[in-house]
């Protein structure tokens, strides 16, 4: 009987660490973001976020609504790949709200030769029609 008790613990403590297939969906969401922009392809970039006039993005310059609006900020803000630079995101935390939330916090950098900048930022991403997307980001 101590056998399987173990056993069983074993099997808990491993599951527990794996990422679900929604998480690895997320986190992969994330990796082509940083490689678009990378590539210097805001538009690309901007594939991870919800296409609504309701995405909301808040900033250093504060609070933007809609799809549009966000990729206007971004091309007025990084206009070209040396205000673009190299871009590396890590996750800090991936939680699960519900079956269709995940809440993300992490941290920015880009390494730039007009100066490096970083910082953090939060993500509320949303299930909509079996895929991922960013519907509200808030960079710091």
């Amino acid at each position: 009987m101590k056998r399987i008790i173990v056993f069983f613990l074993l099997i808990i403590t491993i599951n527990s660490n794996a990422q679900t297939k929604d998480e690895t969906a997320i986190l992969n969401l994330l990796k082509k973001q940083e490689a678009a922009w990378n590539t210097g392809s805001l538009d690309n970039f901007m594939n991870g976020y919800w296409q609504s006039d309701s995405l909301m993005f808040i900033g250093k310059k504060g609070l933007t609504y809609g799809y549009n609006a966000t990729l206007n900020n971004y091309k007025k803000s990084y206009s070209d790949t040396s205000y673009m630079g190299k871009f590396t995101s890590t996750v800090i935390s991936l939680k699960k709200l519900s079956n269709n939330y995940y809440f993300v916090v992490g941290k920015w950098h880009l390494q730039r030769s007009v100066g490096n900048i970083e910082g953090h930022y939060t993500l509320l991403i949303k299930k909509i029609k079996k895929q991922w997307f960013i519907i509200a980001d808030h960079s710091s």
